[in-house]
C-alpha cells in the first residue's frame, strides 16, 4: 500500500566506476502495471466506503495492497541483499518510517482536531486511544478486541479504523527483513511455511472468530506471503494472466458482500487475481493499467486512503445530517484533493530524507510518531476543558414519582446524572464481570452463576440474552428482598426462541447459539425453578433456514422454548423488549448537553416490529406464559426519554444502566409474585 513501483526480481552486481570492489544494484525499473494496480485497489475500497452498491465486496481492495506491499518490499530487500550481500535493517526502517510517519501523522492530528471540533464529545477518549494505537501500529488488535465484545461491538466505527491495514503490514515487516537476513540458503521454505500456515489459520479462524479472523496480523500474513514470494521466485507468467487477473479482482468485488466469510477462503480470489496481475505484468507494457488518470490515482493511493475515511465519516456531523451516495462521492473526491496536497507537500518531500543516513530517519520518525501523540492528548484535553459540567441537578426519581418524571422535560443534562456519561460505556451487570457470559464462539452455559438468597429454596432463572442480562440489576435486588435464588443463564446476541440467525459478528449462521440453548434449557430444566424469567432482544433479525414467513417462524421459535421450560410447580415469565434509541445514548446527550430531548425518541419509533412483537406475546400467553411489558416504566403514551430524574436510561443504544435496572425492581418484582 505504501511502497514504490518497481521490479523486484534481484539485479545484477556490478562494481561501482574507480572501482574499490563494492558491488551496488542496478537501477530497478518502474513497473507502471503495479501503479495503476494500486489506483484499482484504492478505488474498490474508496467505493465501497462511500457506498456504491455495485461494489459490495470493495474491501478486497486491501488484500490487493497486501500483495503489492509483499512483493515489492521483498523486491526491495532482495535487490539490497543481492548487491551488498546483506541488509541494513536501521536502513530499512528508516526508509519506512519515512516513508509512512510524516502523512499518517499528518492524518491523525487532523481527524483528531476534526473529532474534536464535530463529533460527539464522548468519543474523543475512545477517537484518542485510537490515535495512539495508531502511533505503534497496533490499531488492528485494538479492532478485534472491540469485535469481540458485544457490548462495545455495535459501536459506531472510528475515523482513525482503516489504519489497521498498515498495522498489518508493518506487523509483518518487523519479521520478514530479519527473516531474509537469518535464513540466506531457506528464504523460500520460511516464506512458504509462513504463508502456508498464516493460510491456514486464516480458513480456521474466519469460521471461529470474524473479528480476529478478519484484523489480525496472524491470518493476513498469507496475502503479504503470496506477493513475497512472487518476489523471491522471481515469478512471470503469460500477458493474458493480466486481465484474468484483474477479472479476479472485480469479481470478487462486485460478488462479494458484507456478509461474506472473510478472509479463509474467499480471500483467495482477490490475492489470486492480484498476483497473476503482477506477474503476467513482469517486463512486459502496462496496458490499460499504463493510462495516465490510473498513474494519477496511483501515485496518491496512500494518502487518499489516509484522508478518505476520516472525511466520508466525519463529513456528516459536520453538515449535521446523513450524506447522499452522490454527497459521499462528492466527499472522497475532496479527500483526493487533499491526498494530492499531502503528497506533494509531505509524502513526496520527506521520504529522500536521511536516505544515507539511517538513524537520523529513525530519530526523525520517532520524534514524529511522539509529536503526533502530543498534539492529539493536547486536542482531546482542550477539548475537554471547553465543554463544562452542567450546573443543573435533576430530581432524584423513584418508582412514586417516575410517571411524573418520565414526562418531564429537563432543561440540561445533569450534573447527579447516574451513571455520568463518561462511565456509562463500562456500566456492566456484575455478571459479565464474573464470566457469566461467553463470548460469540463459546457454546457452554456457564455455571452456577448463582445470585439473591443462596441459600433459598425458591430458584429463580433470568434466561436470554444481553436483553435478559440488563434485567439482572433489578432481579438480583427482587431476589434479595424477596428471599429467592438467581440462577443467570445468559449468552450475548443469542435469542431465547428456537431459531438459527445470522451473525454479523460472525458473518456466518450463529452455530454456537444453536447448541448454548439446547444445552441451556436441558440446565434450567433440571433446576426445577419455581420461576423462569425469558427475555431477549425484540425479533427484528431475520430467521434462516424457514419454509414460511419470519413472522410465523418467531411465533414458532418462541412456543418451541417456552414448551420447553414449562413443568409442574413452574411459572414462566415473557418480559417484552425495551424500547431503542435512534443511536448512542450517552454520545447523543454529549452532543446535545443542553437538550436533552434530543436523545429520546418518538414511541412508535422505539417500539419497532409491533405486529411481530403483538404476535409473540399472544403466542407466549396461549403457551401459558405471563407477560411483562415494561414500556410503561421507559415512555409516555408517545415518547421515550434517554433521560428520566437524575437516572442515564440506556447505556448505549439500547441496553439498559444497571442504576434504571435497579430502579425498576420493585415494579419487577410485582409482576413476578
Amino acid at each position: 500500500m505504501t511502497d514504490t513501483m518497481t521490479t523486484s526480481a534481484p539485479a545484477q552486481r556490478r562494481h561501482r566506476p574507480g572501482g574499490g570492489g563494492k558491488h551496488t544494484a542496478a537501477p530497478a525499473r518502474h513497473r507502471r502495471d503495479i501503479e495503476g494496480l494500486r489506483a484499482v485497489a484504492v478505488l474498490l475500497v474508496v467505493a465501497y466506503h462511500c457506498g456504491l452498491p455495485i461494489v459490495s465486496g470493495g474491501y478486497v481492495g486491501v488484500d490487493v495492497f497486501f500483495v503489492i506491499s509483499g512483493f515489492l518490499i521483498t523486491g526491495l530487500l532482495l535487490r539490497e541483499a543481492t548487491s551488498s550481500g546483506t541488509i541494513s535493517l536501521p536502513r530499512f526502517y528508516a526508509r519506512r518510517a519515512l516513508r509512512l510517519l510524516p502523512a499518517s501523522a499528518l492524518v491523525v492530528v487532523a481527524t483528531v482536531a476534526a473529532a474534536a471540533l464535530w463529533l460527539p464529545p464522548l468519543r474523543l477518549t475512545g477517537i484518542l486511544s485510537d490515535a495512539l494505537h495508531t502511533s505503534i501500529y497496533a490499531m488492528n488488535y485494538r479492532l478485534a478486541a472491540i469485535g469481540t465484545d458485544y457490548l462495545q461491538a455495535e459501536a459506531d466505527p472510528s475515523p482513525l479504523q482503516h489504519f489497521w491495514s498498515l498495522a498489518v503490514e508493518e506487523q509483518f515487516y518487523v519479521i520478514w527483513p530479519l527473516l531474509i537476513l537469518l535464513l540466506k540458503k531457506h528464504r523460500g521454505v520460511a516464506l512458504s511455511l509462513l504463508t502456508a500456515g498464516s493460510f491456514a489459520i486464516s480458513v480456521w479462524q474466519t469460521q471461529a472468530s470474524a473479528g480476529w479472523a478478519y484484523f489480525g496480523i496472524h491470518t493476513r500474513a498469507w496475502e503479504l506471503g503470496v506477493g513475497a514470494l512472487l518476489a523471491l521466485g522471481a515469478v512471470k507468467l503469460p500477458r493474458w494472466c493480466v486481465p484474468l487477473g484483474l477479472a479476479a479482482i472485480v469479481t470478487a468485488a462486485v460478488c462479494y458482500t458484507a456478509q461474506t466469510p472473510f478472509p479463509g477462503y474467499a480471500a483467495l480470489l482477490p490475492v489470486l487475481g492480484t498476483a497473476a496481475v503482477i506477474a503476467g505484468g513482469t517486463g512486459r507494457p502496462a496496458g490499460v493499467l499504463g493510462l495516465a488518470p490510473f498513474q494519477a490515482v496511483g501515485r496518491l493511493s496512500y494518502s487518499w486512503y489516509l484522508w478518505h475515511w476520516p472525511v466520508l465519516l466525519i463529513a456528516p456531523f459536520a453538515l449535521g445530517r446523513p450524506l447522499a451516495l452522490g454527497e459521499n462521492v462528492l466527499a472522497a473526491l475532496g479527500a483526493l484533493i487533499l491526498a494530492a496536497l499531502t503528497f506533494a507537500l509531505v509524502e513526496n518531500p520527506v521520504r529522500h530524507m536521511a536516505r544515507n543516513r539511517p538513524w537520523r530517519g529513525l530519530a526523525a520518525g520517532f520524534g514524529i510518531s511522539v509529536l503526533c501523540a502530543t498534539l492529539c492528548v493536547g486536542i482531546t484535553t482542550a477539548a475537554g476543558r471547553l465543554n463544562g459540567p452542567s450546573t443543573y441537578a435533576a430530581p432524584a426519581v423513584t418508582t412514586t414519582n417516575l410517571r411524573t418524571l418520565l414526562g418531564a422535560t429537563d432543561r440540561a443534562v445533569p450534573e447527579n446524572l447516574t451513571p455520568t456519561l463518561a462511565k456509562a460505556a463500562k456500566d456492566k451487570p456484575r455478571f459479565y464481570r464474573e464470566g457469566c457470559s461467553g463470548g460469540f464462539d463459546d457454546a457452554e452455559v456457564k455455571k452456577p452463576c448463582a445470585y439473591g438468597d443462596l441459600a433459598s429454596p425458591t430458584t429463580v432463572v433470568l434466561m436470554g440474552d444481553s436483553h435478559a442480562g440488563h434485567w439482572f440489576p433489578a432481579l438480583e435486588e427482587a431476589a434479595l428482598r424477596e428471599h429467592w435464588k438467581l440462577v443467570v443463564v445468559s449468552k450475548s446476541a443469542c435469542t431465547v426462541a428456537d431459531s438459527l440467525i445470522f451473525l454479523p459478528e460472525l458473518k456466518r449462521e450463529f452455530t454456537e447459539c444453536v447448541r448454548w440453548r439446547r444445552d441451556a434449557l436441558d440446565y434450567v430444566r433440571s433446576l426445577r425453578p419455581a420461576k423462569v424469567v425469558l427475555a431477549s432482544t425484540y425479533p427484528n433479525s431475520e430467521l434462516l433456514g424457514v419454509s414460511g414467513t419470519q413472522e410465523e417462524a418467531w411465533v414458532a421459535g418462541w412456543r418451541k422454548s417456552v414448551r420447553a421450560v414449562k413443568a409442574d410447580g413452574t411459572r414462566v415469565y415473557f418480559v417484552n423488549d425495551t424500547p431503542w434509541m435512534a443511536g448512542n445514548t450517552p454520545e447523543c446527550l454529549s452532543a446535545h448537553p443542553d437538550d436533552p430531548a434530543a436523545c429520546g425518541r418518538a414511541r412508535d419509533q422505539a417500539i419497532a416490529k409491533q405486529q411481530r412483537r403483538d404476535l409473540v406475546m399472544a403466542t407466549v400467553r396461549a403457551e401459558g406464559a405471563t407477560v411483562v411489558d415494561p414500556s410503561p416504566w421507559f415512555c409516555t403514551d408517545t415518547f421515550c426519554p434517554a433521560v428520566v430524574g437524575n437516572l442515564l436510561v440506556y447505556k448505549d443504544q439500547h441496553h439498559v444502566t444497571t442504576a434504571y435496572s435497579k430502579l425498576l425492581a420493585p415494579l419487577l418484582a410485582e409482576e413476578l409474585r
